[in-house]
């Protein structure tokens, strides 16, 4: 026997409408409030999973590093190590140290070590290139970016830092960082210290034989003509070229089609005034001079320091050898021809910044 409306809806809407209607309040007693350890529990975890999905957003929409052969690393997960936080200047002095134990750093057959030019030798170079000189360059684009190419420039001084200033001048004007190969005489070589840096910075002797090779391997070669009649000049010569010898960096871009670019530098002559020369003591020592400035030898090791002249270095446009016959080497006349052409291109170069120059010291 079934119960009276089991099976009915209209008693099941008869027996709601019988009873008397109950109202539950929300947190009333017909309800229990919610335990408070589990709703921290659902708070949680519901603020860690939208954390974790703004965090794949944002590594979705930052960028990816690709290393060859490695698995996609995304920035956001990526920390710096010890390494990373160092100045650039400190970790390549760690790395010079390290070749240097190691032995692992290459010297070519001249005796040139790059990594040691560029390490110990170009900072200080080029601190006194741009702070106490203050080098301003011109014709850079008559630099070649590759191949080789003979710089024959002006030389004055006194002592020859126009010839380290130009070599700066070329490795941080020319993209690569090229280094100029100088031609030098044989007294910089023979001196202690001086030509064992010498030759680990690229110079090698002023011989054709030599200059005619780099030229070859596509080397950037300098050369200065008027060698210590250039540097040795008395103030009262400034600016005024001496003579160029008998030709031989000619020969040598003959030889091996290397175009010429004349560089005139301004500045150098007032860095040490030469108002005398002490002869004997140039003997004694085997110097070519000894000179004496307005500071030298008058105020000792103070007076060997260089005024602080403004300075002006220009590469003027290549003179091409390369369109001349095999046999044009053998001609002197035309030798002679480019010869006069270079040196004359560098002597107006000269004059035409000297006019524009309103002070040594302020350019």
């Amino acid at each position: 026997m079934s119960r009276p409306h089991e099976n009915s809806h209209e008693g099941e809407a008869e027996n709601v409408s019988g009873a008397e209607a109950q109202v539950i309040p929300l947190h009333g007693p017909g309800r229990e409030k919610p335990d408070a350890a589990a709703q921290a529990e659902r708070d949680l975890r519901e603020s860690e999973e939208a954390q974790d999905h703004l965090d794949s957003e944002r590594r979705a929409d930052a960028p990816v590093v690709e290393f060859p052969g490695a698995a996609r690393v995304s920035p956001a997960r990526t920390r710096p190590t010890d390494a990373d936080l160092l100045p650039d200047s400190l970790r390549t002095a760690l790395a010079f140290v390290r070749d240097r134990l190691t032995g692992d750093y290459t010297v070519d057959e001249f005796g040139f070590d790059a990594e040691l030019t560029e390490t110990l030798l170009l900072p200080p170079l080029r601190a006194l290139y741009e702070k106490w000189f203050r080098v301003d360059t011109f014709g850079v684009e008559n630099l070649p970016v590759d191949g080789g190419a003979l710089l024959v420039s002006n030389h004055s001084g006194t002592v020859p830092l126009d010839a380290l200033m130009t070599a700066v001048a070329v490795h941080d004007h020319v993209p690569g960082g090229r280094h100029l190969r100088g031609l030098g005489a044989d007294l910089v070589f023979q001196l202690p210290l001086i030509g064992s840096f010498a030759r680990k910075s690229g110079q090698t002797l002023a011989c054709n034989a030599d200059a005619e090779r780099l030229l070859r391997k596509g080397e950037l070669v300098g050369v200065w003509p008027e060698g210590f009649k250039g540097i040795g000049k008395p103030f009262s010569s400034r600016y005024k070229l001496q003579r160029f010898g008998r030709g031989g960096f000619v020969s040598a871009a003959l030889r091996t089609g290397a175009p010429i670019i004349p560089v005139s530098v301004v500045g150098a002559e007032e860095i040490y005034p030469k108002i005398g020369d002490i002869k004997l003591l140039a003997r004694v020592l085997g110097l070519p001079y000894f000179p004496v400035t307005p500071l030298f030898p008058l105020l000792g090791p103070l007076g060997a320091i260089p005024l602080p002249t403004k300075w002006s270095i220009e590469f003027g446009e290549p003179i091409r050898t390369d369109t001349y016959d095999a046999d044009a080497v053998d001609d002197p006349m035309l030798v002679f021809t480019l010869t006069d052409q270079v040196r004359e291109s560098i002597q107006q170069s000269l004059y035409k910044r000297l006019s524009q120059r309103k002070s040594v010291f302020k350019g």
